[in-house]
């Protein structure tokens, strides 16, 4: 089952990876805007072992944030309390400083990165951070490694800290009282509600411009996929809160074969106009593509196949 968490958490900072910047301004106090470049790293890392065996450990995301400074994180999205936890925890990032140092002749340089855990799940023995303490011959080192519970979050206050990509673990808020939802339909519909409202207040985002068609699918769709799994055995909250979602997704597919008919018809035109030597039909294609599918201009440039060539002309006139 964590296989699905961790799956969705890794698709939305992937593909919408500004949304984790509003997260670490939570947990970390920063003050990023979300002008801020992501750039991630691979989340394989090989460890070794006490008998020399190599391990293979995956986390859940490695990452940096280049802004005024570079800095790097770490974040993992646990689904329950784990034992372990902490000692995984260190392990990865003693390999990511390790696998990201620099080393010389005389001198090895690592730098351990920024990091968090996610719990889903929580109960009043989770604790609100955990600490490493480092003894090294030359002095100790300790520092925390802050918890965020989603327990914690309300919708509204998901939506006023604009911490979107939250959204589609939500639904474990509600997880102990599924019993109640499956036999109650007063309270079915309560959640049901709920839901409904998250979906209108992402509609809302999308036509004021604050979040894209594109991460508004993603959110909804990770949402239903969450919801699928962690209530597999309650079959009216599946029934309820899947057809909250099933209009929206319905609107997006038809949203999408609409701007895939819309593509082709541009690169019809654009064969024209590369034809005469100009690009005013290029241009207006990339722009077309921007503002109705809300894709970056290399998203645009990379769907039309320009060339490297075609694509250096071009840019200083999409400035």
């Amino acid at each position: 089952m964590s296989d699905v968490y961790d799956c969705a958490f890794r698709t939305i900072l992937n593909d919408c990876r500004q949304m984790i910047l509003p997260l670490i301004n939570e947990v970390f106090g920063e003050h990023y805007t979300g002008e801020e470049i992501v750039t991630f790293f691979p989340n394989e890392h090989f460890i070794s072992g006490q008998e020399g065996e190599d391990k293979e450990r995956i986390v859940d995301t490695n990452f940096s944030v280049i802004g005024k400074t570079e800095k790097k994180y770490h974040w993992e999205c646990q689904s329950s309390a784990d034992s372990k936890m902490l000692i995984r925890l260190f392990e990865y990032d003693a390999q990511i400083a390790l696998d990201q140092g620099q080393s010389g002749s005389e001198t090895l340089t690592v730098e351990f990165p920024n990091s968090a855990v996610l719990y889903l799940r929580s109960t009043g023995n989770t604790p609100n951070r955990y600490k490493y303490i480092i003894k090294t011959p030359g002095g100790s080192i300790e520092y925390d490694i802050p918890i965020l519970k989603i327990k914690i979050f309300s919708s509204e206050e998901i939506f006023n800290r604009k911490l979107y990509m939250l959204i589609p673990f939500y639904i474990f808020n509600f997880e102990s009282e599924f019993e109640e939802y499956e036999s109650n339909k007063s309270k079915l519909e309560q959640l049901e509600a709920e839901f409904k409202k998250i979906i209108d207040r992402l509609a809302t985002l999308e036509k004021d411009g604050t979040i894209g068609g594109y991460d508004k699918h993603v959110l909804i769709r990770l949402t239903d996929n969450v919801v699928k799994q962690i209530a597999a055995r309650y079959t009216k909250i599946l029934q309820g809160v899947s057809e909250v979602m099933s209009g929206p997704l319905i609107e997006i597919e038809g949203r999408k074969y609409k701007e895939e008919g819309l593509k082709e018809g541009l690169k019809e035109g654009l064969k024209e106009g590369l034809k005469e030597g100009k690009f005013k039909s290029l241009i207006e294609s990339v722009k077309n593509l921007v503002k109705n599918t809300g894709w970056s201009v290399d998203q645009a440039l990379n769907t039309l196949a320009v060339s490297p060539e075609d694509r250096a002309q071009i840019l200083p006139m999409l400035q």
